[in-house]
């Protein structure tokens, strides 16, 4: 587990997309950004590449909106399809985290740590986007444990 972890937590909206990153360790992630979305080769495209660039991104973490009963609606759909471009264009890996009621997880703790504006949408993509990463950094760190405790065995 002394690998250097390197993921791009993204909370992909239909007007902006909230940006997270990781520590190298893979034990903390934190919202970096929120970039609005707008056509795909204009800013949005450049600023995520400065991202990826900068801090040396070797896989993106995306939320991917299962509905309530568990299947893929037309919003993850629009999801899956904008992702697949952006993994494309940066040559990168991606894997998917259930993000079922994770803006509403970050307005609760926006709200908790008394930083909650609805007015301020992009804050919320940002705060979901670090909840979809830490979920990510945490599964990964428990099933690196299983997998270390049967190669004990």
């Amino acid at each position: 587990m002394g690998d250097r972890v390197a993921a791009l937590g993204l909370d992909v909206g239909r007007k902006r997309v909230g940006v997270a990153g990781c520590d190298g360790t893979g034990l903390i992630a934190t919202g970096i950004t929120t970039i609005a979305r707008t056509s795909f080769a204009s800013r949005y495209r450049m600023r995520v590449v400065a991202i990826v660039e900068e801090r040396e991104i070797t896989l993106l973490v995306v939320g991917l909106p299962y509905s309530m009963s568990g299947n893929l609606g037309s919003q993850a759909k629009e999801v899956q399809k904008f992702t697949k471009r952006v993994a494309t264009a940066l040559n990168l890996p991606v894997e998917y985290v259930d993000e079922r009621l994770t803006s509403v997880e970050a307005e609760m703790q926006l709200k908790a740590q008394k930083r909650f504006s609805t007015y301020n949408k992009g804050m919320i993509d940002k705060q979901a986007a670090k909840i979809i990463l830490q979920q990510w950094l945490d599964e990964r760190r428990q099933r690196n444990s299983r997998i270390n405790k049967l190669n004990e065995e």
